[in-house]
């Protein structure tokens, strides 16, 4: 089979992570790879920060548990030491879609190295928010870019799940 294909259909999101570091090179080559997703007539409207350091992880941690509305000491990045956050500039009216598809690019770079990952919600929250714009402040990163997703990795404390069976009626075709 197809290596790349193969690593679509292995993939799954991991949500509980052992503590171990994740080299920098692996970092850097997971980010490398979503600066190759697609994006909309090329403008490359993403950004990617890379946090490695525990305390500003943790910080992103409590940000988005008190969007959650949890309490802040639930960790809803399940204890993964690394998290890589996409913006996208707004101005780019396929900002979405073109953050997204460098989140899909880095999950399946991440699989395909080893290392385990999980798209976490509400990056948007967290970055519309005094915190999160303080960060980028900063970061000297200046513009209007909004959160995409959170992709926290690492590696797995279980093996993953076999993928679910794929729902009856999910492709249609229309033939000569």
């Amino acid at each position: 089979m197809n290596e790349v294909i193969k690593a679509i259909e292995g993939r799954r999101s991991v949500r509980h992570f052992l503590d171990d570091p994740v080299p920098d090179m692996l970092i850097d080559q997971i980010c490398e790879a979503g600066t190759y997703a697609a994006s909309g007539m090329g403008k490359q409207s993403p950004i990617i920060i890379a946090v490695k350091d525990r305390a500003v992880r943790d910080k992103l941690s409590r940000m988005n548990a008190k969007v959650l509305g949890a309490s802040e000491d639930m960790d809803p990045f399940y204890g993964a030491p690394v998290v890589l956050v996409v913006l996208a500039d707004k101005s780019v009216p396929t900002a979405v879609y073109d953050g997204s598809l460098v989140m899909g690019n880095m999950m399946l770079a991440a699989h395909s190295l080893g290392v385990s990952s999980c798209w976490i919600h509400r990056a948007k929250e967290m970055f519309e928010g005094e915190e999160g714009m303080e960060i980028l402040k900063e970061l000297k990163i200046s513009g209007d870019y909004e959160g995409i997703g959170n992709l926290v990795i690492g590696y797995t404390h279980d093996e993953p799940k076999p993928p679910a069976k794929r729902k009856a009626g999910y492709v249609y075709h229309i033939n000569p």
